[in-house]
């Protein structure tokens, strides 16, 4: 068993045990990929300020995302296609929220169901949405989602058009996921990934396979998706989710202040400052970056969130300390998945756990709602204004 310190670690396992077509859908970003790097390079940039001398005792990460009690402000992102970094990949990244007392959020575009899930778990967990032209499968998944008790419902919003990712057209990755001579040649350089898929029934998107309506087979899946993602979406249509959804409703993909004003307008009890992990708009600020504006804009009237580059627990205390109430992760979970299947993710979690507790308590801090700014050394930080936004 290979000694696990950090999220790198788990990012060096799984690639060497994932499909290369699989390990670079998670791990890759649009065009020049320069979103992607700056995603964690800006979180590099920001410096604590440590203190001595200061009761380090009682320390708790705990607080509460939309109402519900987590053990950390952390929660595990919507990543489709996980089941294909590990078998049943959804289930087992469900299991290790759960045990560490964290939402977990099922992509759209997972290879376990809603059910699947459901069924595996106890804990209720959050229910991804994108906006798709097909209405009724929306409410058919909106309905699915309620039944199987999924407490709050993730709506992406930057996903209108797809960026272009230059390694899953080299990949030749579809949605129909049928890998290419290539592909099956490196698969098989993978036994301990190819052990696990042969052990699972579960090898296509279940959430759409079967259920909606012109959706039979992974080839009607192909076209049926390329036509979904809806590109007139507009703030109607965000209504239209939230009296179909009637609970709690998590915008996600906001950048731009005024875009956050409208999201308070639509009535969303929390957005998600994300750039969708640098996988849409290459050229776009960081999410750190953009952070402050947003927060200074709206934080006092509903909960601000971010996502895109944490990988470790001091990430997720600095996004704190800029006013985030709420954090997303997604590819550190991947990484352990892809790395150590559910072992993994529950590793990725500890590891992000430890680091947050153990540096809040350096900055002279035992409670992380007490965190503020100050634990950060000023210039080192994004100001609010920094881009051009008041």
């Amino acid at each position: 068993m290979p000694v696990i310190t950090n999220i790198e670690d788990l990012r060096v396992l799984a690639q060497k045990r994932v499909p290369r077509m699989f390990y670079d859908y998670a791990d890759s970003g649009s065009w020049t990929e320069g979103t992607y790097r700056a995603n964690s390079d800006d979180f590099q940039k920001i410096k604590f300020r440590q203190r001595v001398a200061v009761n380090m005792e009682n320390r708790s990460t705990a607080t509460r995302m939309i109402g519900q009690s987590v053990s950390m402000p952390v929660c595990i992102a919507p990543v489709g296609l996980t089941g294909m970094q590990s078998a049943d990949g959804e289930i087992k990244a469900a299991r290790a929220a759960e045990k560490a007392g964290i939402p977990f959020t099922l992509s759209t575009m997972s290879i376990c169901s809603i059910e699947d899930v459901a069924q595996n778990t106890t804990a209720p967990f959050w229910f991804q949405l994108y906006m798709m032209r097909d209405r009724d499968a929306m409410k058919m998944m909106i309905e699915r989602a309620r039944v199987a008790g999924c407490s709050a419902l993730v709506l992406t919003l930057d996903l209108q058009v797809i960026g272009q990712r230059h390694k899953d057209l080299k990949n030749k990755l579809r949605a129909s996921v049928v890998p290419s001579l290539g592909n099956l040649f490196d698969m098989a350089t993978k036994p301990r990934w190819c052990l696990g898929m042969m052990g699972t029934r579960r090898h296509t998107f279940r959430n759409l396979v079967g259920h909606v309506k012109s959706v039979s087979d992974m080839k009607s899946l192909a076209s049926w998706t390329n036509e979904q993602f809806d590109p007139s979406l507009s703030w109607a249509d965000v209504e239209w989710v939230k009296q179909q959804w009637g609970g709690k409703l998590i915008l996600k993909g906001i950048m731009d202040v005024e875009d956050a004003q409208l999201a308070v307008a639509s009535g969303a009890d929390a957005i998600v400052v994300s750039n969708h992990g640098g996988r849409q708009l290459d050229g776009a600020p960081s999410s750190i970056e953009a952070l402050p504006a947003i927060v200074a804009a709206v934080g006092e009237k509903i909960e601000v969130w971010m996502d895109g580059g944490i990988r470790s627990g001091q990430d997720v205390l600095k996004a704190w300390a800029l006013g985030a109430r709420g954090t997303m992760i997604g590819r550190a979970m991947v990484y352990g998945l892809g790395a150590m299947g559910e072992a993994g993710v529950a590793r990725a979690l500890q590891i992000i756990q430890k680091e947050l507790e153990i540096s809040m308590a350096f900055c002279g801090h035992t409670q992380i709602e007490s965190v503020d700014r100050a634990i950060l050394i000023p210039g080192s930080y994004p100001l609010v204004g920094s881009l051009g936004t008041p």
